[in-house]
């Protein structure tokens, strides 16, 4: 499960990940991180049954956390399966199914974002 992590040195600068895998006993994959002096965003997979012990314990850390049920939105109706997001999607969330279909592989998403302009039926959104 994703969990898209925010966090401010302003608020201390603990060691997140070390810090929720030492005293969660979780592992923590980090998919994608943006950090700066000032702070940062991480979107980071743990399993699914320990998503909420890991978002508690970051949240004690100091850091906002938003668990994500869905990273990427298709919009089936507007999708016409023309394959865009294919060739800009560097961790090949989509393909094609074997009716030329659009299909998606959504635990591999980052956040990138890449796919949202390359759709030209807006049909994809990003929540982060």
């Amino acid at each position: 499960m994703k969990l898209l992590v925010n966090f401010s040195r302003k608020k201390g600068s603990e060691p997140l990940i070390a810090k929720a895998v030492k005293e969660t006993g979780v592992l923590i994959m980090v998919d994608r991180a943006q950090i700066d002096p000032a702070g940062g965003q991480m979107l980071i997979d743990v399993p699914r049954e320990s998503c909420r012990l890991v978002s508690d314990k970051m949240g004690e850390l100091g850091a906002d956390v938003r668990i994500l049920e869905h990273a990427v939105s298709l919009d089936v109706s507007e999708c016409v399966d023309c394959g865009a997001c294919i060739s800009v999607c560097p961790r090949e969330v989509f393909t094609f199914d074997t009716e030329w279909r659009l299909s998606m592989k959504e635990d591999r998403c980052v956040l990138c974002g890449r796919c949202v302009p390359a759709c030209p039926h807006r049909a994809l959104s990003v929540l982060g």
